[in-house]
């Protein structure tokens, strides 16, 4: 068997475990093996390629390998679980860097490629590329809060973003020489920063709520741009991977804009996550009714039913463990314990159920919007920890803000706790009428601590 032939039968299997590994990503169950079949795809597909390039010799195949594996393993292990979404910020931004950097590569060897496949695919690859680096990183920068998480608007913002596209267009006709006498390199150069400007003016209009969609939106763009490089290079494992995680992340951001109940075009340019025209004065100013460990313990261990809702906060105090105490000391009292997930609940899709899943929580205890809220009538208690918009009533206000967005509809428990720090409002920058409602308890203070005194009030119960 020839290198060739060899190479092709390694490419067509890295495409099959690419295909499997993400099919068993449907089920918590069968995910973290998903991922590993994903990964060792990805591993064949690498050396598969330098080695048919005849890039590398074994030596510095396995080099790479050793060091890829070692940034790798240990950024996974030292990032904590409250940064997760902004690792995955950074990974779409070097994913897109990667594939705009090989369609860089292919047009300055050939500058003068012409309009053909591959000429539109380098652009493709530039474009798509150059807007995910640079709309990442910004994506990042908005999470760490190294800058605000607010929309950032100006007047004439959606106009200049169509004129750029625009631009972008044209600006790529005279690269590929369509009017002819243009030097293709100078408008290569300008294609390329023109890419990276429109990718810094996509994500600094959208706020803070709709990051879980920016995430996903910015997966899928690193996809196409993989892609696109895989027609430039003629790489046919590249092309099909992409299309696979273009695709995943595209029907994920539907899933995800579905759950706020908005279109892909409003996360993008309606600017939600702002606090124009909300009082901010009167957040917060309402009576409340408090309570502490012990009578947070009381309200929960002597009923029959008790549904979980975790949120963002839980993430930030690492509360997760003594979260799952709780629940385990609820049900040896015989307490039937749900843990109910909002989709987009956390700063990026599936947080909270990677967070419980950190906890070690039982798969078969969680439930999705769709499944739980019908049970929230017959629920006698709900302890709701670090959440905010999502349980906020205030969307069924057709004049909120936040109007529309499927949320939790924990108010109609029985009682309700409310684990959290202040009255301080979430991503959304309003109220909650949750925490002024007569059948609700507010349970101030650091979630962790909280929690660890919690623990110790249901174990001393009678």
């Amino acid at each position: 068997m020839n290198l060739d032939v060899l190479v092709e039968l390694t490419y067509l299997l890295s495409a099959i475990l690419f295909v499997v590994g993400l099919k068993r990503l449907q089920s918590p169950v069968t995910a973290r093996a998903g991922n590993a079949l994903a990964a060792f795809a990805m591993l064949l597909a690498i050396v598969a390629t330098v080695v048919d390039a005849q890039i590398l010799s074994w030596t510095g195949i396995l080099i790479g390998v050793a060091l890829g594996s070692v940034i790798g393993g240990l950024s996974a292990r030292l990032v904590q679980m409250t940064a997760m979404p902004q690792m995955v910020g950074i990974f779409n931004g070097f994913g897109g860097a990667a594939s705009a950097l090989v369609a860089v590569v292919e047009f300055v060897a050939a500058p003068n490629v012409g309009v053909g496949t591959t000429g539109i695919s380098i652009l493709l690859g530039t474009l798509i590329g150059g807007v995910t680096f640079s709309g990442s990183f910004i994506a990042f920068a908005k999470l760490q809060e190294i800058m605000t998480g607010n929309p950032i608007t100006f007047p004439g913002q959606n106009f200049l973003n169509v004129l750029l596209l625009v631009g972008v267009v044209a600006i790529g006709t005279m690269t590929l020489g369509v009017l002819g006498g243009a030097d293709p390199v100078l408008w290569f150069y300008a294609f390329v920063a023109v890419s990276l400007v429109l990718g810094v003016l996509l994500v600094i209009p959208i706020g803070g709520a709709d990051m879980p969609v920016v995430i996903s939106l910015l997966n899928s763009y690193s996809g196409l741009a993989a892609s696109a490089a895989g027609f430039v290079i003629g790489n046919m494992v590249l092309i099909i991977s992409g299309a696979l995680v273009g695709a995943a992340g595209l029907i994920l951001t539907q899933i995800m804009c579905k759950a706020m109940n908005r279109s892909l075009a409003n996360v993008a340019f309606g600017g939600f996550g702002g606090t124009a025209g909300i009082d901010k004065a009167q957040i917060g100013k309402r009576p409340v009714r408090k309570t502490d460990a012990e009578g947070a313990a009381a309200e929960l261990g002597y009923v029959n039913s008790v549904v979980i809702v975790p949120g963002y906060g839980l993430a930030v105090a690492q509360a997760q463990h003594e979260l799952r105490k709780v629940g385990d000391l609820l049900g040896e009292r015989g307490v039937d314990v749900k843990y109910a997930i909002h989709p987009v609940a956390g700063r990026m899709p599936g947080h909270m159920n990677v967070l419980l899943a950190e906890a070690d929580v039982s798969y078969d205890k969680l439930y999705d919007l769709d499944q739980i809220n019908d049970d929230f009538p017959k629920t006698d208690a709900v302890l709701i920890v670090g959440a905010n918009d999502v349980v906020n009533p205030a969307a069924r206000d057709p004049k909120s803000v936040i109007a529309g967005m499927p949320i939790l509809d924990v108010d109609k428990a029985r009682r309700v706790i409310v684990m959290k720090r202040s009255l301080s409002p979430g991503f959304a920058g309003i109220d909650n009428d949750l925490f002024y409602m007569d059948n609700t308890l507010m349970f101030f203070g650091d979630a962790k601590a909280s929690m660890s005194d919690l623990v110790k009030a249901v174990r001393e119960l009678a």
